[in-house]
């Protein structure tokens, strides 16, 4: 006893900050040790948690499906149109992000997104008679991801829209996602004016058509080798697609001016691209949904197959529940707002994209896009912190994807719903921030995390499924 109390301390604290703040402001040297209790705090769930750590049946499954993520091979198939490529998409549907959820509890941005869509299709000449429509029930409303598809933000995807189609070079899975509009006032954020709808025509009528033709004057373009070249040249292929989008336009130009199409148009289509850094995240998207795809229905997986968000709940999938959502309140972002907003002003965490965090990019490949920290907050460090934490709740690291700052290390894949619950560690997500109103669009960027509520559930339901 003599000697700690004489001698210099170093402690190292588990547990609450507090004890931590008391031995700092003494000048006592100490490491803080963040712990929880596992699963929550909450011991039958805790129980179970145990049950299925270090399952044998859990461990083999996650094997498996972490194996056919990994062999999945995304390859551009081509440009089609929602209502004629997306399987089920007819009549008078809509699409949208996120797990399901009724007009009336729908989000602000979200709505004015589908209000938009309608317009945008010719059913209503004024957002006022739209929104008549969906309350009479005119109007089909159906997630995203029950069709295979994806779309970043509102998500929102109608019959007459131009989307990417992605096919699995190995396991023959198909996959969709919309165009991406660009920054500012765009539909995914909520805007439906005049101009909004402008653009979306002419993509539909100039950009589409280029698009499709070069598309088909290309190689076979495989999309995982396009995005592991720009996770080593700053890119994490969610908030950050620069370089993609540069290496894509490289070699989508040529092919393009090789269709003999009006060079006008041609001339417009490859301006839009250029003038877009975003463009090539709905690639990215439609990609990394194609790798998830190929590891989902995995009986007795753990693995974490989606993630998305539709600004009121948050939403996750597992490899051996395919169809079965385990939701919870859709999360804040904290991050940085555009001059005039402030927290007050947003929606909550919106959007598919967290796609490409399930499949180990975007946040969790945060390590090799220092940039963008300056755009979602957050320093250099913050970054490689975050893509090494990420590490701890996954499943393996793709070699694919390598990130330099990591030593060229793997980036973490495959979520691990038994080590989110059991660790306390979130995923991390960065994004871009709607406002939380219809029609005025994205007003920031930032970081949030996935509930860890969506991970205790999907917990329970594999423990129910396992010792039934």
């Amino acid at each position: 006893m003599k000697n700690i109390i004489s001698d210099p301390m170093h402690v190292i604290n588990v547990g609450l900050a507090r004890f931590t703040d008391s031995l700092s402001s003494q000048g006592v040297p100490v490491a803080a040790c963040p712990w929880q209790p596992p699963a929550g705090g909450d011991p039958v769930l805790a129980w179970k948690l145990a049950r299925l750590l270090n399952n044998p049946e859990v461990d083999k499954a996650n094997e498996i499906a972490f194996s056919r993520y990994m062999e999945s091979n995304p390859v551009l198939e081509g440009v089609g149109t929602a209502g004629k490529d997306i399987p089920g998409m007819d009549g008078k549907r809509i699409l949208h992000s996120g797990p399901p959820i009724a007009w009336e509890n729908m989000c602000g941005p979200q709505q004015g997104a589908v209000m938009g869509a309608i317009l945008f299709e010719g059913w209503a000449d004024t957002p006022e008679a739209a929104r008549r429509m969906v309350e009479a029930g005119e109007v089909e409303l159906a997630p995203c991801h029950h069709h295979q598809a994806v779309g970043p933000m509102a998500g929102v995807i109608s019959p007459s829209m131009p989307v990417w189609m992605v096919r699995d070079a190995v396991h023959g899975n198909r996959t969709f996602s919309n165009f991406n509009e660009g920054l500012g006032k765009v539909l995914r954020f909520g805007a439906f004016g005049k101009d909004v709808l402008d653009r979306l025509h002419w993509m539909a009528d100039v950009l589409a058509p280029v698009l499709q033709k070069a598309v088909e004057k290309m190689e076979p373009l495989e999309i995982k080798s396009l995005m592991a070249q720009a996770l080593h040249m700053g890119d994490e292929v969610h908030n950050r697609n620069a370089a993609a989008t540069s290496m894509f336009f490289r070699k989508l130009a040529p092919a393009a001016l090789q269709t003999g199409m009006d060079p006008a148009q041609v001339a417009a289509a490859l301006n839009f691209i250029a003038g877009n850094d975003h463009f090539f995240l709905n690639l990215s998207m439609a990609s990394c949904k194609t790798m998830m795809n190929a590891a989902a229905g995995v009986k007795n997986s753990s693995m974490v197959t989606v993630m998305a968000r539709n600004g009121v709940q948050f939403g996750v999938r597992i490899s051996a529940f395919p169809d079965q959502w385990f939701v919870a309140d859709a999360p804040m972002v904290d991050g940085l707002f555009f001059p005039g907003y402030s927290k007050n002003d947003a929606a909550a965490d919106l959007g598919d994209s967290a796609i490409t965090e399930t499949a180990g990019v975007g946040g969790f490949a945060m390590a090799a896009a220092p940039a963008i920290t300056q755009f979602v907050g957050g320093t250099v460090a913050d970054a490689v912190k975050n893509s090494r934490n990420m590490q701890r709740i996954t499943v393996g690291r793709n070699a694919a994807f390598t990130l330099p700052l990591l030593d060229f290390g793997g980036s973490a894949a495959g979520i691990d719903c038994r080590k989110v619950a059991d660790t306390g560690i979130q995923p991390i997500i960065n994004t871009g921030i709607a406002h939380k109103e219809a029609g005025i669009g994205q007003i920031g960027a930032g970081l949030t995390a996935a509930p860890l509520e969506c991970f205790t559930q999907a917990i329970d339901a594999l423990d129910a499924s396992l010792h039934e």
